[in-house]
């Protein structure tokens, strides 16, 4: 039903090959299915939302390794919008996943094609979420876990979170790049299967966030979804899988793909702009965003091909309006995000203001991780709990009563 296959020369893989990259260009690979043979309507999609309601377009046999992922609540932003003079705006809210992520649609899938292939214990390397996601996925299905961190430079819930549940843990010295070229040699040379978005597998999961989108709209398409892009494997695969549904009859077209990364770390913003099939790398990129704090996205040629296929578009946001589109979903909306998360809407915000998002778009923004998991950030951007004697004269006196 299914094979790999190379997006560069064209070369074809067998499903249950181990492989991250083509052997004979090092190109990208995607699971590319028979489509002919996928008979898939709306009717069979009635239900709730989920990761596994979609399987007829994941590439598993087995029973899945699961929590329940997906499912994520959507909710219309409308203090937001009234103020950016958007009347359609939504938040697609991944922080409500098992783990606090979106990761967990990838490693749902992608630790039960592990298990499928007969891999004994996988590996990451990490920003945070990812860790703390294969951790929790690998605890479920009962094989070790080993992730790569750079030091210094993980939120520490998401580091709490692969350590509490079981995971080898090596803080590299080093940035996420360094980690992800050591992991990846350390996967090859020791039979360790690797679960980080080179891994076709796990973004056929991550696309799972597409389909429920036009689900949750009744298959009507929103004519944009904006995302935080770091490795850029939401993005691509969110494409992947609304291409699919397109093939398939399911939605008349794709929304326009839109990327937003943040200013000190933003390889893929830059070649949109420049009109570039290639990204140059950053070696050193920096950003109070860290799940998106990545120079050298592993899939970026993919995350290009993406934005400019849907009509779409790359743009950057500084770390203050990260931070104030952090703040004012939680004030206005009530939705608490961490800090890449927020850079959706910064993207959002900043789009209208430029005129390039209309007033009468349905624009979905998707936000990545819950609040929860960079904490730190949260305590420095916010006033501290005002401290007062015991009484209610003195709580009246601060409350101004």
């Amino acid at each position: 039903m299914y094979h790999l296959e190379c997006i560069k020369c064209g070369a074809k893989y067998a499903p249950d090959e181990i492989i991250y990259t083509c052997k004979k260009c090092d190109g990208l690979l995607d699971v590319v299915y028979d489509y002919s043979k996928i008979e898939l309507s709306k009717e069979d999609l009635k239900g709730p939302l989920s990761v596994w309601k979609y399987r007829a377009l994941l590439p598993v046999s087995r029973e899945p390794i699961s929590l329940k992922e997906g499912g994520t609540p959507v909710y219309h932003i409308r203090r937001i919008g009234e103020e950016i003079g958007i009347k359609d705006a939504h938040v697609k809210h991944e922080g409500m996943n098992p783990t606090g992520s979106f990761k967990d649609r990838g490693m749902t899938v992608g630790v039960t094609k592990a298990l499928e292939l007969g891999m004994t214990s996988v590996a990451c390397a990490s920003t945070g979420n990812t860790s703390a996601s294969l951790a929790v996925y690998g605890a479920r299905a009962g094989i070790p876990v080993i992730v790569l961190l750079p030091q210094g430079k993980v939120a520490l819930g998401k580091i709490a979170q692969a350590l509490m549940h079981g995971a080898k843990v090596l803080s590299i010295r080093g940035n996420f790049d360094d980690a992800l070229r050591l992991v990846r040699e350390m996967c090859i040379e020791n039979g360790v299967y690797l679960l980080n978005s080179i891994n076709p597998y796990r973004l056929e999961g991550q696309k799972t966030i597409g389909f429920e989108i036009v689900d949750y709209f009744g298959w009507e398409v929103p004519d944009r979804i904006i995302l935080p892009v770091g490795n850029a494997g939401n993005i691509t695969a969110i494409t992947k899988g609304l291409n699919e549904m397109k093939k398939l009859g399911l939605i008349d077209r794709v929304p326009m793909m839109t990327g937003i990364q943040a200013e000190g770390s933003a390889p893929i913003v830059k070649a949109i702009k420049s009109g570039s099939e290639n990204i140059t790398v950053e070696s050193k990129p920096e950003t109070v965003a860290t799940a998106i704090r990545i120079g050298d996205p592993v899939n970026a040629v993919k995350a290009l091909n993406a934005i400019r296929t849907t009509g779409g578009t790359a743009e950057t946001v500084t770390d203050e309006e990260i931070l104030a589109a952090q703040r004012m979903l939680a004030v206005k909306e009530g939705i608490g995000v961490e800090p890449a998360s927020a850079a959706s809407v910064a993207g959002m915000i900043k789009l209208r203001k430029m005129g390039v998002i209309e007033k009468d778009e349905r624009v979905v923004c998707v936000t990545t991780g819950h609040l929860l998991k960079d904490p730190e950030t949260v305590i420095k951007m916010c006033e501290s709990p005002i401290e007062v004697d015991a009484t209610k004269e003195a709580i009246r006196k601060v409350l101004g009563q």
